[in-house]
């Protein structure tokens, strides 16, 4: 695990999350002082109120904690899940897990965080990078 300093600080932690997610970097933020883990990007750790957050690359790893079907028409681009995944360091994520079919993903699955690219069409000038999650054990 390595610790960074942010390539665009004056953006504050979310800019800062979201310009580590683009440069293809899973950062979270950890207080220095107490060692916890915080997601989403905040300026105070919202259980101790350290004040003394920076960004540190983790590993992704994770274990599906809830999951549910989003049931779509195939023009839509099929059904798919939503999940909330706890990583390894302790906080959870909203995504989604690929490469596997919606009625695979349970609780308790062993997953590992990938960045992808993502055309929002209208809502953005350009591809916005998201966090999603495989399996573990399946192929990059």
């Amino acid at each position: 695990m390595t610790t960074a300093t942010s390539p665009a600080a004056e953006l504050g932690p979310e800019g800062q999350f979201w310009a580590h997610l683009r440069a293809g970097r899973l950062m979270i933020q950890r207080s220095r002082s107490t060692g916890e883990y915080v997601f989403y990007p905040r300026l105070i750790a919202p259980h101790s109120g350290a004040d003394d957050l920076e960004f540190v690359e983790v590993g992704g790893f994770g274990t599906v904690y809830s999951t549910t079907i989003m049931r779509r028409p195939a023009k839509h681009g099929g059904d798919h899940n939503a999940c909330v995944v706890d990583l390894d360091e302790g906080v959870r994520m909203l995504s989604r897990v690929i490469e596997c079919a919606p009625e695979e993903v349970h609780i308790g699955m062993r997953v590992q965080a990938v960045i992808a690219l993502v055309d929002f069409g209208a809502y953005a000038n350009s591809e916005q990078p998201i966090v999603l999650f495989r399996p573990v054990g399946a192929a990059p």
